[in-house]
């Protein structure tokens, strides 16, 4: 974008030579009776306008608002299709800036209540030039004073006595006070940095530095909503722009506010989700002699049901499990605490007879949560022997990963837990060799790749064969080469589906 010429007032921001926004061809000619328009925001009459005809220029004003309200449609219709905080913003600062005709900016979100996230974006700037604006004194910079200077919305209460009035009645019979909404301030506008009174050397010396004469902040923040933060562009020249963008700018600034409000609830919901999942699975996996483990785990935006465990048992053995339970949610995850503490509880009693603990978890789903259902596999490993026994219910059939062989283990077939009348899978015993990495996983790695069953497990398969040789002693780099190949974007956490666990266990 063109750098913005130094202005004598607020007008002559208008420029015809700045890029389009939001589809709208800045440089079609504009009719001879108005001046040049702002990119997608025609320009407002000019006094000549009063030589015209009364018809012309109620259409002139006609075409301007349709024109206005056609960009503004477009920007929020761009905006409202991103569903990540850091997506929201990166809109939000790349539609503003033309709005308000800059070329470069930063946002800062910092929800006011400090429950976070916070972060902040840069348009134009790299990260050590935001890392030298922050250094300005927060009162001396505009974003700073927009941050600090508004005010949450009054706590419920306040204003209002401390005691019941005379003849209300009752104590505490009062009715609860309102929510007073917040005060939102004015956005900041920085004309000239260089003669802006009050500003402090150290702001001075930064605009200089990075080649900005002016500023325009917005605060990110509506009466309901409250603060989350503030944006501020910047001018390559003495500049500020005229009424009509400042209106425009600020209709899209409280519709972002809006949307940026609604994502922060959705992120925070997450984050919850991730925290009580997190704390119902194993803090650490344990060290025993023999075997090195590594796990992978990846959840959902609702969090999901599949859980993994390791356990030390007696005489040197180790229990391994992974198991799903159907749902998602919070309910989903209530469940998998359940099931998973029980599994523990079954597999210190009689682990090495798979078999008998996967029975006892089917008799205690059935009983207590008749409506759900659940898969899991168990294996009960002797690391000194090399030597695994494993039952499975209605689950897939762990992979062993060697120089020499990349194989399923042939495992009998099951229904999943809570849907079997007796239990007739008997277990399976392998013994991997020195240096062989087995896999359990849950079904969530094989359904996230969105393709059919047989040909998941066959890209299960190659993935695994193609680990290099060098990372087949890590058991933590084999199951990440697993992951990048069968999941090259990662678990894309936006799109609702199964959590993936992936559990490596190396015999040494």
């Amino acid at each position: 974008m063109a750098s913005n010429a130094p202005v004598g007032k607020p007008t002559d921001m208008s420029s015809p030579r700045l890029p389009k926004v939001a589809g709208i061809d800045s440089t079609v000619p504009a009719p001879p009776h108005t001046v040049a328009p702002l990119p997608g925001v025609p320009s407002a009459a000019t006094p000549s306008d009063a030589a015209l005809p009364p018809g012309v220029l109620i259409q002139d004003r006609l075409a301007s608002w349709v024109s206005d309200l056609t960009t503004l449609h477009e920007l929020t219709e761009r905006l409202i299709k991103t569903d990540s905080l850091d997506g929201a913003l990166r809109e939000m600062l790349g539609a503003g800036a033309a709005l308000v005709g800059a070329r470069r900016g930063m946002a800062v979100l910092e929800p006011a209540d400090g429950l976070g996230p916070t972060s902040t974006i840069g348009l134009g700037l790299a990260h050590a030039d935001l890392g030298t604006i922050e250094t300005v004194p927060r009162g001396s910079g505009s974003y700073g004073r927009l941050l600090d200077g508004l005010p949450e919305a009054d706590p419920p209460g306040a204003g209002l006595p401390e005691a019941d009035p005379p003849g209300s009645g009752l104590p505490g019979n009062s009715p609860a006070a309102p929510r007073r909404p917040a005060r939102v301030p004015e956005p900041i506008a920085i004309r000239d940095v260089r003669t802006e009174e009050g500003l402090d050397p150290r702001h001075r010396e930064v605009a200089a530095r990075l080649g900005y004469a002016a500023s325009y902040a917005l605060p990110l923040a509506t009466e309901e909503a409250g603060r989350l933060g503030a944006a501020v562009w910047l001018y390559d020249e003495p500049a500020e722009p005229d009424e009509r963008r400042r209106h425009l700018i600020g209709l899209y600034g409280r519709f972002a506010t809006e949307h940026l409000a609604r994502l922060l609830q959705v992120e925070r919901a997450r984050a919850r989700v991730a925290t009580v999942t997190e704390e119902l699975l194993p803090s650490r996996l344990p060290r025993v002699p023999g075997v090195r483990l590594a796990v992978r785990h990846l959840t959902g935006p609702q969090g999901g049901g599949d859980w993994y465990d390791a356990l030390p048992l007696p005489e040197g053995a180790l229990g391994l499990a992974v198991g799903s339970v159907s749902g998602t949610g919070p309910s989903a995850l209530a469940a998998m605490g359940r099931l998973r503490a029980s599994l523990r509880a079954y597999a210190v009693m009689e682990g090495e007879d798979p078999v008998a603990v996967l029975s006892d978890l089917e008799l205690l789903l059935r009983l207590t949560e008749p409506a759900r259902s659940a898969t899991a596999l168990f294996a009960y490993a002797e690391p000194a022997q090399r030597r695994i026994v494993l039952a499975g219910a209605g689950h897939a059939p762990p992979l062993v990963v060697g120089d020499h062989r990349t194989e399923f283990v042939e495992t009998s077939l099951s229904a999943p837990l809570g849907m079997l009348t007796c239990w007739e899978a008997p277990s399976v015993e392998l013994s991997p060799a020195p240096g062989e990495t087995v896999l359990l996983y849950t079904d969530g790695l094989l359904r996230r790749t969105g393709d059919a069953t047989d040909r998941a497990f066959a890209r299960l398969h190659a993935a695994a064969a193609s680990v290099p040789r060098a990372d087949r002693s890590d058991p933590g780099a084999v199951a990440d080469h697993v992951l990048r190949t069968l999941l090259p974007g990662g678990l894309d956490p936006a799109v609702e589906g199964e959590d993936v666990v992936l559990l490596a266990a190396r015999f040494e």
